[in-house]
This record gives C-alpha cells, sequence and structure tokens, in this order.
C-alpha cells in the first residue's frame, strides 16, 4: 500500500527531469562558447597576417625585416597573447606570405584530453 501511494506521488517530477536534463544542457552551451571562442582565436589570427602580409609588402619603415614582421604580427592579434615565433614568413609566386600556426586549449584540455591547432595564412603582392 505504501509503495503504491509513493508510486503515483508526483511531487518533485520537475527536480527529477532538471536533473537529468540539466547536464546536457550545460555541456551544449559550453561547447557552443568553446566554438565561439575558437572561432574568434582563428579570426584574430587571420587578421593579424593579413595585416601582417600587408604591412611588410606596403610599409617598409615598420615591417623591414622579418623580426619587425613578425613583431607587427604578433601586435595585431585580437585580445590575444601570441608569441612571436607563431609566424612565419615566405616569398612564394604571389607575393610575401605570413604563416600563422597556435595551439589552442579547449577548456576539455585541463583533463587531457587533445587541444586544436589553429593556422592562417595570407598573400599580399610587392
Amino acid at each position: 500500500m505504501i509503495v503504491r501511494r509513493f508510486l503515483r506521488h508526483r511531487g518533485g517530477a520537475s527536480a527529477v527531469e532538471f536533473g537529468l536534463l540539466a547536464p546536457v544542457f550545460f555541456a551544449a552551451l559550453l561547447g557552443a562558447l568553446e566554438l565561439g571562442v575558437m572561432f574568434w582565436t582563428k579570426l584574430g589570427l587571420q587578421h593579424a597576417a593579413e595585416r601582417a602580409a600587408r604591412c611588410a609588402s606596403v610599409n617598409r619603415t615598420v615591417c623591414g625585416n622579418e623580426t619587425a614582421i613578425k613583431t607587427y604580427a604578433a601586435s595585431q592579434v585580437f585580445g590575444l597573447t601570441v608569441p612571436v615565433s607563431a609566424f612565419a614568413i615566405a616569398q612564394p609566386a604571389c607575393g610575401l606570405q605570413v604563416n600563422a600556426s597556435h595551439q589552442f586549449r579547449f577548456i576539455t584540455g585541463n583533463f587531457g584530453l587533445p587541444s586544436l591547432q589553429l593556422q592562417a595564412s595570407a598573400c599580399f603582392p610587392k
């Protein structure tokens, strides 16, 4: 009799539903935020590569040598601290090319999961 009355009782059903669905909701929310930060980082690298390639081809006073180009590129990344060593300079047929490579760590990287290598490249004619 007590068991039957317990099974019919509906109090707390919302709390149980929330307990089952909340982890899925918060995981999806965190995943969307992480993807947004990853794309923002990729955009910042692309912007820096484009600005540095243009500077190297147009403005020789600021970007006169390879070290100056890399330093300029590192200063052009949106709100990120990217080392100068993340940038490489090449001179293919298109002109002067700046390549950027940055290791992006997801929040799940704190639990031993792998990170992602983001790449950006821009070429500007001389």
